[in-house]
């Protein structure tokens, strides 16, 4: 039951074990694509247009209230 939760993170692994490894090891310290040093070696590797939206900077606004009936 749990290795078939993890089936297609070790098959994604076994086709771009650097490519993996890499964004692995990007989000697990954090980096985000939209600084240095990252951002240069993206664009040296030919990646220009990606899109990354940054969860922590929500331009001032707060929690929403909803009401349910």
């Amino acid at each position: 039951m749990f290795i078939d939760e993890l089936k297609p993170i070790f098959q994604e692994f076994l086709q771009h074990p650097l490519v993996f490894t890499g964004g692995f090891v990007s989000g697990s310290l954090k980096l985000k694509l939209s600084e240095d040093p990252l951002k240069n070696w993206l664009e040296r590797q030919g990646f220009t247009n990606f899109t990354y939206t940054d969860s922590t900077s929500n331009n001032g606004s707060g929690p929403q209230s909803i009401s349910i009936d």
